[in-house]
């Protein structure tokens, strides 16, 4: 169905190049705002006109009057944990009392506790529960999400988490890039090598058979990459039998300790590394040189009171910084807009780069940034649309979400105020 959105008072297009991803150098001079102008969209969802358009409005389907709103690139969620059952209210009060996410992790509490409510729980529960999840993010304007399993670390229970993610995908709007992570945390009586063998041996030869099958389909390898859960030697391995398959490398590194996850998922050819507390400057500078995303999680570090990662430093070197809200039962936030707010403020990002982070380098960070990310022609119609003075309110104000008239994916509206 095409679409116009006419008159809006600015578009946040983020580049107007069709560029990858944008450094905080490359934002000095191309993150691109521009003001009154409108939005043709095509039959097939895509961009086709920006700027004065000049049409009978008789040819659309239908028109937006976007007069007084700012219209910004539909968010992109750079990492997610969403497929679970049983929250951690409880731990919530343990960590306010100062326990620290590995006492937790020791006394059975954290992941072990949610693998094991999600082994109980039933496909069409956790179906249930994950397209809810999905319809709360875009009505916080999220229209592109990865999504990750790892609440199984058996194969019967991380199918059953791909074959969830998979259904999902017909059941709403929003685009899901599917990462397994059956090497989220090592299963209970099991060592490092017995739980990376498991994964070697029947976990991913199983889910190649069910995704010739048709019954799931993988975009991304991620491993937790920790001191005592799996450190570097085993993280590779698991990395690069991910990689043969096809998959990107996408995983958790540097996040409690300095293991060199960094320098060793960047020579593995990492498209993206997230958390990054403990990073090293030779890691930062591996992965600006290397143009690796760094997906970083405001969420965490703050609820988890672990040191900041040096985003700063991160962005001044040249690293393309993505983002995301790390949504998952110990950090249950679902709002980009809130993310964006928190990374300005915690890690003197500025708006741009945050605009940039929550959109074109999120989707650099899923191999995406060629499809969405920026407001471009030929790109999917992934719009945001809002009622605030100017583009910047939408960090400003901390979760603007109240702010948002539209959510518009591949050129439907997905979400009305």
């Amino acid at each position: 169905m095409s679409l116009l959105i006419k008159n809006a008072k600015q578009i946040v297009l983020v580049c107007d190049r069709l560029q990858p991803h944008l450094t905080c150098q490359d934002i000095l001079t191309a993150f691109k705002v521009i003001d009154n102008a409108s939005i043709s969209i095509n039959d097939c969802g895509t961009i086709e006109e920006i700027g004065d358009i000049v049409r009978d409005e008789k040819e659309f389907n239908s028109i937006i009057d976007a007069s007084g709103l700012c219209v910004i690139p539909g968010l992109v969620d750079g990492h997610t944990h969403p497929v679970w059952a049983g929250d951690r209210v409880h731990e919530f009060a343990m960590k306010l009392k100062g326990a620290s996410y590995m006492d937790i992790h020791n006394a059975g509490g954290g992941i072990g506790f949610t693998v094991r409510k999600t082994r109980e729980a039933t496909e069409e529960e956790l179906l249930h529960s994950f397209v809810g999840r999905l319809q709360l993010m875009a009505r916080h304007g999220t229209t592109t999400v990865e999504c990750k399993s790892g609440y199984g670390l058996n194969t019967d229970t991380e199918l059953k988490m791909l074959r969830v993610l998979e259904r999902a995908k017909s059941l709403q709007s929003l685009d899901i890039s599917v990462t397994y992570c059956g090497a989220h945390s090592l299963p209970f009586g099991m060592s490092e090598r017995e739980a990376t063998d498991d994964v070697l041996e029947r976990q991913i030869p199983a889910i190649m058979v069910a995704a010739n099958q048709g019954k799931v389909a993988v975009d991304n390898i991620d491993v937790f990459c920790e001191k005592g859960i799996f450190e570097t030697a085993c993280t590779r391995e698991i990395l690069k039998k991910g990689k043969e398959q096809g998959w990107k490398i996408n995983f958790h590194a540097e996040e409690l300790n300095y293991l060199g996850g960094v320098e060793m998922g960047v020579n593995a050819g990492a498209t993206a590394i997230s958390h990054l507390e403990e990073i090293s400057d030779e890691g930062i500078r591996m992965m600006a040189e290397k143009k690796t995303a760094a997906v970083i999680l405001p969420t965490t570090a703050w609820l988890l009171k672990l040191k900041a990662p040096p985003v700063r430093k991160m962005l001044d070197s040249g690293v393309v910084v993505a983002l995301g809200t790390d949504f998952n039962p110990n950090a249950h936030c679902l709002s980009m807009l809130r993310i964006m707010n928190m990374a300005c403020v915690e890690y003197r990002m500025t708006m741009e780069e945050a605009m940039a982070g929550a959109t074109l380098n999120s989707a650099a960070s899923m191999g995406l940034s060629d499809k969405t990310g920026s407001v471009e022609v030929g790109k999917w119609a992934d719009l945001v649309l809002l009622k605030v003075p100017s583009w910047e309110h939408c960090i400003y104000q901390m979760d603007a979400s109240d702010t948002i008239t539209h959510v518009i994916k591949k050129g439907k509206v997905i979400y009305r105020a």
